[in-house]
């Protein structure tokens, strides 16, 4: 990874956890852990296929499975099984 590719996941960490207010995301669920969906960040077409997934606010989501380097995440939600890369878990914070 490039020096500036770098410094833009970094950036775009901070916007994602509120400024550094230590908000839990889906990323930060646990294995076996049962999650409530607060609210979705992102815009545009982003956001809109993770509603188009199922994922929006107030639904429970069972964390089933996590890949051992964390990506991707296998949850439970709305009676489906569904796959989610770590970049998108980063957008979804929970209650």
């Amino acid at each position: 990874m490039t020096p500036s590719r770098a410094s833009e996941g970094r950036a775009s960490e901070k916007v994602l956890q509120g400024g550094g207010y230590g908000m839990k995301t889906l990323k930060d669920a646990g294995i076996g852990e049962t999650v409530v969906v607060k609210r979705l960040h992102g815009e545009g077409p982003v956001k809109r296929r993770i509603m188009d997934m199922g994922i929006t606010k107030g639904v429970e989501i069972y964390v089933r499975k996590v890949a051992p380097l964390g990506d991707p995440m296998e949850l439970n939600l709305r009676g489906y099984e569904l796959s989610v890369r770590k970049a998108d878990a980063e957008m979804i914070e929970l209650e």
